[in-house]
């Protein structure tokens, strides 16, 4: 693994996360992949909401 370089939209360097950093990060990831999960508040589930089914007069 290799050390990470975040940069901004103006292309500055914002900061460095190191290989230690990201070893951590994967054992925590194995530990509980919950912590990581990709559907966070405010985003859109995959599933249908209930306003959308009774638009198409399913419930």
């Amino acid at each position: 693994m290799y050390e990470v370089k975040v940069y901004d939209n103006s292309g500055k360097l914002k900061k460095v996360i190191s290989i230690n950093a990201l070893n951590i990060r994967s054992k925590q990831q194995l530990e509980t992949p919950a912590m990581f999960k990709r559907n966070k508040k405010g985003r859109m589930s995959w599933s249908k909401s209930p306003k959308s089914m009774v638009k198409k007069g399913i419930a």
